[in-house]
């Protein structure tokens, strides 16, 4: 079966980073589009970044200059770099199968920003 662990998360302050990782299995990695998206307390899902096959970047304008998304075809890993986090991105954060929010998806890891 297919399988994603995202791991890397956890409570910072303001102004801090954090590296989300999500690691797969079971997918012809290297061939699919990846996404990050997130969930925060009492809000619908959100759509935060997509990378294509050809390491292509795509951003929602929330995260655009703060977040980074990437991959490492050799790992089946993807990764969000989370740069000057604010409050309001505080929630769990998925990695999903796909070029949107809608394919498979992990059980997330919470990102708590917090002074």
């Amino acid at each position: 079966g297919v399988q994603l662990v995202e791991s890397g998360g956890g409570s910072v302050q303001p102004g801090g980073s954090l590296r989300l990782s999500c690691a797969t299995s079971g997918f012809t990695f290297r061939l699919l589009a990846w996404t990050w998206a997130r969930q925060a307390p009492g809000k619908d899902f959100e759509w935060l970044a997509t990378i294509d096959s050809d390491d292509d970047a795509y951003y929602a304008d929330s995260v655009k200059g703060r977040f980074a998304i990437s991959r490492d075809n050799a790992k089946n890993t993807l990764y969000l770099q989370l740069n000057s986090l604010k409050t309001e991105d505080t929630g769990m954060y998925y990695c999903v199968s796909g070029s949107n929010s809608n394919g498979v998806r992990g059980q997330g890891t919470q990102v708590i920003v917090s002074s």
